[in-house]
């Protein structure tokens, strides 16, 4: 009997859902509105997914073919035009531009959220200059780091100019997802903290940053997509020799700067796509791992 009454109620609720589903659908056929908003919604998102799928066929069909063993050798040269140098400089930035940039983010948001009164200019003027810098173009973000870091600092083309551009690049990104991150977790959170007597500093750190965790690492994970496919600012500041940098004042180019040499000179078409190939598989990757933690972080 009891098997019989579960059975009738899921099949209750599949006909409540199904019911509901059609009234909907007839109520967007009787406004009109509603319906070209509809169909408008619908065709972009069946364009998007087209395009995407056009790209991805387009770059694997000329790549693919070209992924051999010599292309992941140790050393670059002429013959070989391998990307290993590449991957490993691309794992050195981003995990170097994180490092640095996340901290700041983080804390600064932590500030404008927690800490500033509201109505404050100051935290006004900061949250100007953050959306300024964010829609800044790369190369600006290039030119600077070229003059400041190259240039006035002394360190040449290198391995920390690139790391301290990407991570002044992304910063904005981070403080501004982390911000919004803060503002969602409910107020109750830190009323009920307050109310068992707990300070503002351990109320941040064991209730507040815990809450925002997921949708801080949507903003790194954004910030990563950033640093991997970035070219302009890495060209006039970390170089492109295809070497792996023994040092963080050693020149390396990344994937993406590996992808456009390749192309622009015109003799590894192939290779160049070979190169698109593994970008994707490494960004992938990383976004996995960064939406595996940020998950593991969400059932804490």
């Amino acid at each position: 009997m009891k098997k019989h009454t579960s059975s009738t109620t899921l099949n209750g609720k599949d006909f409540i859902n199904k019911t509901t589903f059609r009234e909907r659908s007839k109520a967007y056929t009787r406004r009109p509105a509603s319906f070209v908003i509809l169909l408008l919604v619908s065709l972009s998102t069946l364009l998007t997914v087209v395009v995407l799928g056009f790209i991805l066929f387009h770059i694997l069909s000329n790549g693919l073919p070209y992924l051999k063993s010599s292309l992941f050798a140790l050393n670059y040269n002429s013959e070989n035009v391998s990307l290993f140098p590449s991957i490993i400089t691309t794992l050195y930035m981003t995990a170097l531009a994180l490092l640095v940039s996340t901290p700041l983010g983080i804390f600064c948001s932590i500030y404008l959220v927690e800490y500033a009164k509201r109505g404050n200019k100051v935290v006004e003027l900061i949250r100007l200059a953050t959306e300024t810098l964010a829609g800044i173009p790369s190369i600006v973000y290039g030119l600077f780091g070229l003059l400041f870091f190259v240039t006035a600092l002394h360190w040449g083309y290198s391995l920390m100019a690139g790391t301290f551009t990407l991570a002044i690049m992304i910063l904005p990104l981070i403080i501004r997802s982390t911000e919004e991150a803060l503002k969602s977790v409910p107020e109750t959170y830190r009323e009920a903290s307050f109310g068992l007597g707990t300070g503002k500093l351990r109320t941040v750190f064991k209730i507040a940053l815990p809450a925002a965790a997921p949708g801080i690492l949507a903003g790194v994970i954004l910030a990563i997509g950033r640093i991997v496919g970035e070219t302009a600012a890495l060209i006039y500041t970390s170089g492109t020799v295809a070497q792996i940098p023994g040092s963080l004042l050693d020149s390396g180019r990344t994937m993406a700067i590996h992808m456009y040499a390749l192309s622009s000179e015109g003799l590894h078409t192939g290779q160049a796509y070979a190169t698109g190939v593994v970008l994707l598989i490494v960004v992938l990757i990383l976004n996995t791992v960064s939406s595996i933690i940020a998950k593991k972080i969400a059932k804490v």
